[in-house]
């Protein structure tokens, strides 16, 4: 089960583990300069922090992040650049971390958090969630230090045609420490799986809870398939975050019902390049315009929040299908 190997001078196992990673991290950063100032500028990175009633969302001015709030996904702008997350398209001085056949971890270079990487396919495919769900589990359950977390199509990827997961240091979001005070009692429960919906958030989604990998992912694709009897051709919208913490996971699923909010494509004093994404519904919005940092203010937040977010009332709908009634 094991195969070794050398990375950047790190000796690594078939799943890598928490010293290979922060080896390969340090010597990413000492080696590729792009990746060196881009997180040392993070120490200049500026913060506004905003209290709901019981829950905080902090927005975070960042202008090199300005590549994924405005990026174009379209089919025809997709097309038309090279993905740069297939290898041959990476720049030289941008190493790889095996992880398991099918996954490379690479550090990202345009950062929100002080460790920051993108976990991309070794194969060119779209990102979609069915079938990969389990994968994301496993690297939770590897990097225990480690938030990480799954833009779907439509809903913050800037590279929607290959399939990766990103991953942040724990804790760093609020929404690891709050959820807990958004949920009750399990609207869902079956062996070693537990599920609550997220309500008085702003934000309709669920938290899972599982001991068990299979279980969690069994819970997944049921409710996967009842967000897509009305999807359409794509992939139900949706964002998750994952952290595994003493032999359970929690897995957050915030249902989206819209790619950008208004003032995405508004004009005039109602502009704001704001893109949602799992960080942004995690609680930190990333803003890479200094003005629109400066007069975003916590009712817009709740205004963008729930306007690409399912209501509260829709996701406990979608739980009595899973359920069956």
């Amino acid at each position: 089960f094991c195969r070794m190997g050398s990375i950047l001078g790190c000796r690594v196992h078939f799943f890598a583990n928490e010293p290979d990673l922060e080896c390969f991290f340090e010597e990413q950063l000492s080696e590729w300069q792009l990746a060196h100032d881009n997180f040392e500028a993070l120490r200049q990175v500026e913060t506004r922090s905003f209290d709901a009633a019981d829950f905080q969302v902090r927005v975070q001015f960042n202008p090199t992040r300005i590549r994924s709030t405005a990026a174009r996904v379209d089919a025809a702008s997709l097309g038309k650049r090279p993905c740069f997350l297939c290898p041959e398209n990476r720049p030289e001085a941008q190493r790889a971390l095996d992880f398991g056949p099918d996954y490379r971890i690479l550090v990202n270079p345009y950062p929100i958090f002080r460790e920051h990487f993108t976990v991309p396919s070794t194969v060119h495919r779209d990102q979609v969630i069915y079938g990969r769900f389990a994968d994301m589990l496993e690297l939770a359950r590897c990097f225990e230090s480690q938030t990480v977390f799954y833009n779907g199509l439509k809903c913050g990827a800037s590279a929607p045609d290959h399939a990766h997961f990103q991953m942040v240091l724990r804790r760093v979001m609020p929404i690891e420490q709050e959820v807990s005070t958004h949920i009750s009692e399990a609207v869902y429960q079956r062996e070693d799986v537990r599920v609550y919906l997220l309500r008085n958030y702003w934000r309709g989604g669920v938290l899972i809870r599982a001991r068990s990998a299979a279980s969690a992912d069994s819970f997944f694709r049921t409710l996967y398939a009842e967000m897509d009897s009305s999807a359409g051709p794509e992939e139900p919208m949706m964002n998750l975050l994952c952290w595994y913490e003493q032999g359970e996971w929690s897995i957050c699923v915030i249902l989206r019902r819209k790619h950008r909010p208004d003032c995405f494509f508004s004009e005039g004093a109602d502009h704001l390049l704001v893109s949602p994404a799992s960080v942004d519904l995690g609680g930190v919005i990333i803003m890479p315009h200094k003005e629109d940092f400066e007069r975003i203010t916590l009712d817009r937040i709740r205004e963008i929040y729930e306007e690409v977010c399912w209501t509260d009332d829709a996701v406990e709908e979608l739980v009595k299908r899973v359920k069956g009634g």
